[in-house]
């Protein structure tokens, strides 16, 4: 559907259009039906999840500075949270709640530098910005989904190949954890949820998305040319599983412009959000 792209990331389906991160060329863009993209915001970092409020405002994570940042209605682009008190690393990738919640996940190490991996938090933002930790000890949490009833929030740990359940309180906090997901020969980066309760996984290490049922049965696999970063469900009836592709993750080797939003027809409708 869409070539040209440094590092797409983080696709949303949103008043009829696909929008998501190019994150190493500081954009946040939507894409509607006839191929057009529309820059939305630009900003100095790496723009990384995306949701919005119940108010219609967008907010969007701002991955080096760990903020969540919020796109007024004028244009203007505003602090939300400030995450650093309780991200020790790059944030990344986002789920925002039908009251404006949002559950953000972060690096946890220097990936791009070497660091050796370790174990790191996932931030719970509410929607006056108040910041707290939402879970502990997490293997770089990525993408994450709620399910249609707001009671159950599936994250997945990219270092520990696994996507993994915690029930949801009314005040938003999380318990109960538990594997969702054990995955075999892939871990997952973006993920999207389907009527049927699968989850789809991009995995970048065996360049594939994968349609995973809860204990890890894989129902259908889609194998791309490149990694496979991001997935969402979306288009008029929520049937076309759109991919976010590219041959890097690192910033310094994307810049050859290889990124790709693609896309498939599936059987299965998304739900619940993002």
């Amino acid at each position: 559907l869409l070539s040209d792209l440094r590092f797409p990331e983080d696709p949303r389906w949103h008043d009829g259009r696909l929008w998501f991160s190019d994150m190493h060329d500081g954009r946040v863009l939507a894409l509607d039906d006839a191929g057009h993209a529309e820059t939305i915001v630009t900003i100095d970092d790496e723009p990384s999840g995306l949701g919005w409020l119940p108010d219609g405002r967008l907010l969007f994570v701002s991955v080096h500075e760990r903020k969540l940042l919020r796109l007024e209605r004028d244009g203007r682009i505003a602090l939300h949270a400030d995450l650093s008190p309780v991200l020790p690393c790059n944030a990344n990738d986002m789920v925002v709640d039908a009251q404006g919640r949002a559950y953000v996940g972060n690096f946890g190490f220097d990936l791009n530098g070497g660091e050796t991996p370790k174990p790191t938090t996932m931030a719970l933002v509410h929607p006056d910005g108040r910041v707290a930790v939402a879970a502990e000890d997490l293997a770089f949490p990525n993408g994450t989904v709620l399910t249609p009833d707001g009671r159950t929030l599936i994250v997945g740990e990219t270092m520990a190949a696994r996507l993994t359940a915690f029930d949801v309180a009314a005040d938003g906090t999380l318990s109960n954890r538990r594997v969702w997901a054990q995955l075999e020969k892939a871990v997952p980066d973006g993920i999207c949820l389907d009527a049927e309760g699968a989850v789809w996984v991009a995995s970048p290490v065996s360049r594939s998305f994968l349609r995973v049922r809860e204990g890890g049965a894989v129902l259908d696999r889609i194998e791309v040319e490149t990694n496979a970063y991001a997935c969402m469900l979306g288009g008029a009836d929520r049937r076309t599983l759109f991919l976010c592709t590219a041959e890097q993750h690192d910033p310094a080797k994307t810049g050859t412009r290889r990124g790709r939003i693609e896309a498939v027809a599936v059987d299965v409708p998304g739900a619940g959000l993002p």
